[in-house]
C-alpha cells in the first residue's frame, strides 16, 4: 500500500522560507514522477512543481525562481524549498506520486504566509 506523508508546513511571514518534505512508502519511488500541488480556499488544485524519474523539473510560472523541487531516491523523499514566500502562496500543499497506472496523494500540509 502506497503512503505519502507531507511535513514542514506552517505559518511564515512574507519573504520567509519553508521546506516541505514528502516521505513515500510502498512503491518503487525512483520510477515515478513526484509532484507538489496546492489548493487555496475557493480555488482549484494546481500544480506547483514536479520532478520526473530522470530529475527533470517543471514549475508553475507563479513560483519560478522562488521554489525548488528535489528528490532523494535513497530516502524515498521529495522536497519543496520555498523562498520569498508571498501571501498568495497560502494554501494546502499536497504531495503526488504518479505513473502510467498509479496516482497517489498525501493528506496535505497547510502553508500560511501572513504578517
Amino acid at each position: 500500500q502506497v503512503r505519502l506523508v507531507e511535513s514542514g508546513g506552517g505559518l511564515v511571514q512574507p519573504g520567509g522560507s519553508l521546506r516541505l518534505s514528502c516521505a513515500a512508502s510502498g512503491s518503487v519511488f525512483s520510477l515515478y514522477t513526484m509532484g507538489w500541488y496546492r489548493q487555496a480556499p475557493g480555488k482549484q488544485r494546481e500544480l506547483v512543481a514536479d520532478i520526473n524519474s530522470g530529475g527533470i523539473t517543471r514549475y508553475a510560472d507563479s513560483v519560478k525562481g522562488r521554489f525548488t523541487i528535489s528528490r532523494d531516491n535513497a530516502k524515498n523523499t521529495v522536497f519543496l524549498q520555498m523562498n520569498s514566500l508571498k501571501p498568495e502562496d497560502t494554501a494546502v500543499y499536497y504531495c503526488n506520486e504518479r505513473g502510467t497506472y498509479i496516482d497517489y496523494w498525501g493528506p496535505g500540509t497547510q502553508v500560511t504566509v501572513s504578517s
